[in-house]
């Protein structure tokens, strides 16, 4: 298969300028307030790129697709390579031997053949594409931050009396942990409507896939750069 090939190196299409200041609300996981979480704009993107999202989103899906069709072309089928019958004089239409793909049976002309449809976005630009969309989701406020979460043991229900108090029971919900939480992850894997993934692998593609976003401090931090900073 060919190698992964990647794209010009600069965003394209024109930017929306975001310069806001977020002062978001906390809340536990009972859904009572805990105080608040501010940042600027400016710490995540320069504003919003509907076309740099495009660009990732398309990307994400064209790695997913497997690419494995194949289809058995005219010297792939069995049969006779003897003409079937002379050219002129039998009344019939001119016609090859029983492989061809004008007959029941014979090979299929120009069919599919595997393929590697996976490519590369520049790493800057992927990085950026998940920040703008990650962004995009608290312009819209469409984005709950969450002070931790702790569940006791694999409990499912713990998740959902989490998300009810939350306020996105039953909604479509992307919950971000700072880092990977198998109890979590074991807790949360058959609610219908939610994927549960660490600050180290989101990307734009599942922020943007997921209407609603769900996200613990630590994430955030992780995300801004500041638990580097605070251990540093």
């Amino acid at each position: 298969m060919a190698d992964a090939v990647e794209t010009a190196a600069e965003p394209t299409g024109p930017w929306v300028a975001v310069d806001q200041q977020f002062d978001l609300p906390v809340v536990d996981e009972a859904g009572k307030s805990g105080g608040k979480y501010a940042f600027a704009s400016g710490d995540l993107a320069p504003g919003i790129n509907k076309q740099l999202l495009h660009d990732a989103v398309v990307m994400y899906l064209a790695n997913k697709r497997v690419g494995t069709v194949r289809t058995k072309s005219r010297g792939m089928v069995a049969g006779s390579t003897r003409k079937m019958f002379r050219q002129k004089g039998t009344g019939n239409a001119r016609i090859g031997n029983k492989r061809t793909n004008k007959r029941v049976g014979g090979g299929v002309a120009f069919g599919k053949v595997p393929r590697d449809f996976s490519y590369r976005m520049p790493k800057k630009q992927i990085r950026l594409a998940t920040k703008v969309a990650l962004l995009s989701k608290f312009v819209d406020e469409q984005a709950v931050v969450l002070s931790g979460l702790s569940v006791d043991g694999p409990k499912t229900k713990a998740i959902v009396a989490m998300l009810d108090a939350v306020g996105l029971a039953g909604k479509s919900t992307l919950l971000v942990t700072a880092d990977y939480d198998r109890t979590v992850w074991l807790s949360g894997r058959n609610i219908a409507g939610l994927q549960i993934l660490p600050a180290g692998d989101l990307n734009a593609y599942d922020l943007l896939h997921q209407h609603r976003l769900l996200i613990t401090t630590g994430a955030l931090d992780r995300v801004l750069g500041r638990a580097e900073a605070e251990a540093a």
